[in-house]
């Protein structure tokens, strides 16, 4: 498998900057609604269940169309897809905004969820494809990570737009502001010269393998733990905000504000879990599946101690320790699919990755928490969030036991 270009230019890390910019204006538009689940719920008498759904719902429609997305964009071109993505899911914010009934924010969403399909796995693909391969486990997880910071900047700003000027008006300062990045993004970034740096042909006309999207054990198992190990890293964002509203008794900006920190902590910990791992693993591939192990069984006991902690100082430390290792499996699951797969196929490969991200974690994660959260309470609900963790962390530990010794890759 070719290694990729021999270093990292200039425009590569431009590209990078505005594929990281146009990933945080993707989570800003997901996560803002998490933000205004007080003001939803008081002003449309909706259920946890329901809240949960208009959070998931995004998640949802990411896991069905993200693979047929991105092969499409793989044809298209693509930057002109990113593009293109961008300006869907702004817009589908800016609906969220006019909403006057749950269907219509309900339909909202899923739109937003169309437009932010197939982006994860295309926008990572188009990273990946201009630096060494010695960088992906960290360039996984720093572009990863640009979805928790857009996390924290969507909760925290829709937090302070709120409160300030009504939940409208969160929603359409988010939207807007995709749209300027989403065309600053197309006056800047160029197709032709993204694919002669990257040195790859485009694929139109070619149809996948599919087989090799999902030859091997090491692979499979890699997209499993993947998605299991982001059930806690989707749920949290979303419950974050409401948990401390409820369980603290604060109000909605001081709450978001809260959320927004432990939410940096998250991102902040996937990069140094993903720096470590490349570090670790350089000379020694089967680490990364180690430690993507101890990473979910980490973060999984870490939250498990703060979900039985009383509410004070000590349960939110412990919880901020947990936080920065939940979304940990990110850079390393990245690096084992694309070890495993020809650099040709990397946006497929990235597009089922982020398919079992979303259909096993990001999804169900919010969903079934609000549905346990109206029979056991919130607090109740946080307690089961362990238990995904710990399964990513068994799988992950079953990969690196029958993943085969291999020859340090080149750098």
């Amino acid at each position: 498998m070719s290694a990729g270009p021999q270093r990292a230019t200039a425009y590569a890390w431009l590209v990078f900057a505005f594929g990281f910019a146009l990933l945080l204006s993707d989570y800003m538009a997901r996560q803002v609604l998490n933000a205004v689940f007080p003001l939803l719920k008081a002003e449309w008498h909706l259920s946890d269940a329901r809240l949960g759904l208009l959070a998931g719902v995004v998640a949802m429609a990411v896991g069905v169309l993200t693979v047929p997305l991105s092969l499409a964009a793989d044809r298209w071109g693509r930057v002109r897809s990113l593009g293109l993505m961008a300006l869907v899911w702004s817009l589908a914010t800016l609906l969220c905004a006019a909403a006057h009934s749950y269907g219509v924010m309900l339909a909202g969403r899923a739109l937003v969820g169309l437009g932010e399909a197939a982006y994860g796995s295309v926008g990572l693909a188009l990273v990946i494809s201009l630096f060494p391969a010695s960088l992906r486990a960290s360039l996984t997880a720093a572009f990863m990570a640009g979805g928790l910071l857009g996390q924290v900047l969507g909760v925290a700003l829709g937090a302070e737009v709120a409160a300030a000027h009504g939940w409208r008006a969160a929603f359409a300062a988010i939207g807007g502001g995709g749209l300027v990045v989403a065309l600053a993004f197309a006056l800047v970034v160029r197709e032709g010269r993204v694919q002669r740096l990257a040195g790859v042909e485009p694929q139109a006309g070619h149809a996948v393998p599919w087989r090799q999207l999902v030859a091997g054990g090491p692979l499979r198992l890699a997209y499993l733990g993947s998605g299991l190990g982001l059930f806690a890293a989707g749920a949290l964002p979303a419950w974050l905000p409401s948990f401390l509203n409820r369980a603290y008794g604060l109000p909605l900006a001081r709450s978001g504000r809260i959320a927004a920190l432990l939410l940096l902590v998250c991102g902040v910990g996937m990069v140094l879990c993903g720096w470590l791992a490349d570090r670790l693993a350089r000379d020694h591939p089967r680490r990364t599946a180690a430690l993507a192990a101890a990473y979910a069984l980490t973060a999984a006991l870490m939250l498990a101690l703060a979900t039985h902690l009383p509410t004070g100082r000590a349960q939110l430390a412990v919880l901020a320790l947990a936080m920065a290792l939940v979304a940990g499996t990110s850079g390393p699951a990245g690096a084992l699919v694309a070890r495993h797969t020809p650099r040709a196929l990397h946006g497929a490969a990235f597009a089922m990755l982020t398919l079992a991200n979303n259909v096993l974690g990001l999804a169900p994660g919010p969903i079934l928490t609000g549905r346990l959260a109206d029979g056991l309470g919130l607090s109740g609900a946080f307690a089961l969030l362990p238990l995904p963790g710990l399964a990513a962390a068994l799988i992950f530990a079953m990969v690196w036991r029958i993943e085969r010794p291999a020859a340090a890759p080149p750098r």
